[in-house]
C-alpha cells in the first residue's frame, strides 16, 4: 500500500535574544507556528508573500523530543517490530537542533533512546512471537564508512545481493537482549564519532551517523508446547535511526583545513540528497534516472528513501534572522520530501537468509527449559555463543568478499599477462618478417640481380601461418564497430569503490550517457618501390628498418620483462589466497569448536534435565505421603477439637448442674430450718395436743 512520507518540521529557541545594533530593525523577521504551518512574518506581524509551509506537524520552541517522538516517529518504530522497515533522520542546517532531537539529554531523551525503550516494551508484550534483534552504529566521514562498534574497521564497502539487498560488508553487529545493552553500545559508539568546534557549534557533527536495528522475528507454535512453527516464515525488518551532519556555510562557520575539508564532504552528500529528493517528489511517470551511487548515504539509505519502508522526516529549523535563507532551503526539502510516496509491506522468507533460522532452534529450547536450573550463568553463556557465531560468520562473509575481489584481480592478471603474450608473439612475427626482409634486400644489392626482378623473387607474405600473426594495415574494405565493446558481464556482487574507480572517481548523470563513438584509424598508403630506385635511399630506408626492428627488440625484451613480473605477481597472489583459504579454514575450525561447545551444553543440559526429573519424582512421592499424613493430621485435629469442644460442654454443664444444685441445697437448707423452727414453734404452742395427738 502505498503512503506518503512523514515530514515535520521543529523551530529550536533562539540562541541570543537581543538584536545587534547595526540591524536594521524595519526590515526584521521572524517564523510564526500556527497550527501545522509555519511562515514567514515581519517585525510587525504582517506576514510574507509566498512564504509559508504546511507539513504533517510543526513543532514550535516549547516542544519536547517526547512529543516529537509520540506524533513522529512511534508509528514507525512499532511498524518495524511488526516486520516494516523503518526509517527516522533528522535534517537541517549546522547548530539547528538536530543531535539534540537524535540523542536528546538526560533530562529529556531523543528519538533513539526513545525508539531503543519502545523496541523492546513493545516485544515483551507480544507472547506469540519470538525476537532476536542485532545492532550496528557506522558513520560516514568523508565519504568513508567506518564502524563506531569497532574503531579498527575502517573504509568499509558497500554492497548488494539478492538475499541482504544492500549492506556495508565487515560492518560488527551485536545480539542484544534488552534496552540496557543498546543504550551502553550506543555511548561507546558516541566516543567514536567525530565532533569539530566551529563559529556556529561549539561541538558540531562533522559526520553522518546511522543507527541499525535488524529485528527478526518468528511465530511460536502452541501447540508444540512454545516450540516454533517450521511453516511460519521470518520476518526481517531493518529500522535505521540518522543523525545527519548540518549543511554549512563557510562565511559563518568559519571552517578551515581540516574542518573546511569535513564541510565540503557534508555539503556534498547533502547536495545528493537533495537532487534525490527533488527527483523522487516529481512521482513515477516524470522521474528520471535516481543518481543513489553519487553518494554513500544515499546509497545506504536507497531503500528508505524511494522503495519498501516506512519513513519520517525531521527538519529542524534555525529562528534567527541570520539564517533565514538557509532556513528557506530546508523547507524547501521538506516539502519536497513531502510528496514522496513509498510501498511499505512486510518483510518476510522462508529461505536460510535469516540469522535467527541459521542459529539452531535448539539454542532457544535450552533457554526455555532451562528455568530455575542455572538459567542465568547458562543465558549468559548462550548469549555468548550466539555473539560468537554472529561474528563467525561476518568473518566468512568479509573473507568470501576478499576472496571475490582476488578472484576479478586474478583474473584481470591473467587478461593482461595473455595480451602481453599475443603482443610479443605479434612483435617476433614483426622480426621475423623484418629478417626476411632484410635477407631479400641483401640478396637485391648483388651486381648479378641489381637490375633483373623476376615474378618468383617476391612472393605474398602469408600470416595464415604464423597462428597469431600480427596485421600492421588495416583493409580499405573492413569496417569499424559502430561502438565500443562491452565489458565482460559483472558477478551477483557489484562493489562500489569498483564502480568509483572505473569511472575514475566521476559521477555520471546515466540520463546524458550516450554510446561510445568508434576511433578512426588511419591507415597510411604502402610506399611503392620502384626498380630503378638509388641505392642511396634503399640503403637509408634499409637503415630505417633496422633501427625500428631494434626497437621492436627492446620493447619485445621490456614486455617479457614485465611477462615475468606479473608471473611473480601472480605467484605471490596465490600464496595470499593459499593463506586467506588457511585463515578460512581456522575460522571454520573455530566454528566447529563452538558447535563442539554447543553440544557439551546440550549434554549438560540432558544431564541436569534427567537430574530433575529424579528429583520431581522423589518429591512428588514425598509429596504424596506428606499429604496423607497431612490429612491424618487434620482427622485427627479435628476429633481432637470436637472432644475438647466436648469436654467444655461437659465442664460447662457441670457447673451449671453445681450452681443449681447448691442453690437448691440452700433453699431446702432454708425450707428445713424454718420447718425446723415452725415446728419448734408449734411444738412449744400446743404440747397437750400434741401429747394427744401422739397417743392417738
Amino acid at each position: 500500500m502505498a503512503e506518503k512520507i512523514c515530514v515535520a518540521v521543529r523551530l529550536r529557541p533562539p540562541v541570543s535574544q537581543s538584536q545587534s545594533q547595526d540591524q536594521d530593525t524595519s526590515s526584521a523577521t521572524f517564523w510564526r507556528v500556527e497550527d501545522n504551518r509555519i511562515s514567514l512574518h515581519k517585525l510587525h506581524g504582517t506576514p510574507i508573500p509566498g512564504i509559508s509551509y504546511a507539513f504533517d506537524y510543526v513543532f514550535d520552541e516549547t516542544c519536547s523530543n517526547a512529543k516529537v517522538y509520540e506524533l513522529l516517529t512511534k508509528d514507525v518504530i512499532h511498524a518495524a517490530v511488526d516486520g516494516f522497515n523503518g526509517t527516522a533522520f533528522a535534517y537541517g542546517q549546522t547548530s539547528s537542533g538536530k543531535t539534540f532531537t537524535m540523542n536528546g539529554s538526560p533530562n529529556d531523551p531523543g528519538i533513539i533512546h526513545r525508539a531503543v525503550n519502545d523496541v523492546f516494551r513493545k516485544i515483551q508484550m507480544i507472547s506469540d512471537r519470538e525476537f532476536l534483534i542485532r545492532v550496528s552504529y557506522m558513520e560516514i566521514y568523508n565519504e568513508e564508512i567506518n564502524d563506531l562498534f569497532a574503531v579498527e574497521n575502517q573504509k568499509l564497502q558497500i554492497h548488494e545481493s539478492l538475499e541482504r539487498g544492500i549492506f556495508v560488508a565487515g560492518l560488527r553487529e551485536e545480539i542484544v537482549n534488552n534496552a540496557d545493552q543498546v543504550i551502553k553500545l550506543l555511548e561507546s559508539g558516541e566516543v567514536n564519532r567525530h565532533f569539530g568546534e566551529t563559529n556556529m557549534n561549539a561541538r558540531s557533527s562533522r559526520s553522518h551517523t546511522i543507527f541499525r536495528m535488524v529485528i527478526e522475528s518468528k511465530g511460536i507454535d502452541s501447540r508444540s508446547s512454545g516450540d516454533y512453527s517450521s511453516s511460519d516464515a521470518i520476518r526481517v525488518s531493518v529500522l535505521n535511526l540518522v543523525d545527519l551532519a548540518g549543511s554549512e556555510r563557510i562565511a559563518k562557520t568559519g571552517a578551515g583545513g581540516v574542518r573546511l575539508k569535513e564541510g565540503k564532504y557534508i555539503n556534498k552528500s547533502l547536495m545528493v540528497l537533495g537532487n534525490v529528493i527533488n527527483k523522487l517528489s516529481n512521482g513515477a511517470k516524470q522521474r528520471a534516472h535516481i543518481p543513489y551511487r553519487d553518494s554513500k548515504l544515499t546509497r545506504i539509505l536507497q531503500t528508505a528513501l524511494g522503495g519498501n519502508a516506512k519513513t519520517s522526516i525531521i527538519c529542524t529549523l534555525a529562528p534567527e534572522e541570520v539564517h533565514v535563507e538557509e532556513t528557506k532551503g530546508t523547507l524547501l526539502f521538506a516539502s519536497r520530501a513531502k510528496r514522496i510516496t513509498n510501498c511499505a509491506q512486510v518483510n518476510e522468507i522462508l529461505t536460510d537468509a535469516a540469522l535467527l533460522k541459521r542459529q539452531q532452534l535448539e539454542i532457544e529450547e535450552l533457554r526455555r527449559k532451562l528455568q530455575g536450573s542455572r538459567s542465568e550463568v547458562l543465558e549468559q553463556e548462550i548469549l555468548k555463543l550466539r555473539n560468537d557465531m554472529l561474528k563467525y560468520e561476518l568473518e566468512r562473509e568479509k573473507l568470501e568478499m576478499e576472496l571475490e575481489e582476488e578472484r576479478k584481480s586474478h583474473k584481470e592478471r591473467e587478461q593482461c599477462i595473455r595480451d602481453q603474450q599475443l603482443k610479443i608473439e605479434n612483435l617476433s612475427s614483426l622480426v621475423s618478417d623484418g629478417d626476411r626482409s632484410s635477407s631479400q634486400d641483401s640478396m637485391k644489392e648483388s651486381p648479378k640481380d641489381e637490375c633483373n626482378y623476376r615474378g618468383d623473387d617476391f612472393k605474398t607474405p602469408c600470416f595464415k601461418a604464423a597462428g597469431n600473426a600480427f596485421v600492421a594495415k588495416r583493409s580499405n574494405n573492413s569496417q569499424l564497430p559502430h561502438f565500443s565493446p562491452l565489458p565482460d558481464s559483472f558477478s551477483n556482487v557489484a562493489d562500489e569503490d569498483t564502480w568509483f574507480k572505473m569511472n575514475k572517481g566521476y559521477i555520471a548523470d546515466l540520463d546524458l550517457l550516450q554510446t561510445t563513438p568508434a576511433r578512426k584509424v588511419q591507415s597510411f598508403p604502402p610506399q611503392d618501390i620502384t626498380p630503378d630506385c638509388s641505392n642511396d635511399n634503399y640503403k637509408e630506408e634499409l637503415q630505417n628498418l633496422k633501427r625500428q626492428l631494434e626497437l621492436a627488440i627492446k620493447e619485445k625484451n621490456e614486455l617479457e620483462r614485465k611477462h615475468e613480473e606479473e608471473i611473480q605477481l601472480n605467484g605471490r597472489l596465490m600464496g595470499e589466497i593459499a593463506e586467506l583459504k588457511q585463515e578460512l579454514d581456522v575460522n571454520n575450525n573455530l566454528l566447529e569448536t563452538s558447535k563442539e561447545r554447543y553440544g557439551s551444553l546440550e549434554r549438560e543440559f540432558q544431564l541436569l534435565k534427567e537430574e530433575r526429573d529424579s528429583l520431581q519424582k522423589s518429591v512428588s512421592e514425598s509429596s504424596q505421603k506428606l499429604t496423607f499424613v497431612t490429612d491424618q493430621k487434620e482427622n485427627i485435629l479435628k476429633d481432637l477439637n470436637s472432644e475438647v469442644q466436648r469436654r467444655k460442654d461437659l465442664e460447662a454443664e457441670i457447673k451449671q448442674f453445681s450452681v443449681a444444685f447448691a442453690s437448691r441445697q440452700r433453699s431446702l437448707a432454708s425450707i428445713h430450718g424454718e420447718f425446723k423452727s415452725k415446728m419448734e414453734k408449734l411444738r412449744a404452742e400446743n404440747p397437750v395436743p400434741l401429747h394427744k395427738s401422739l397417743q392417738y
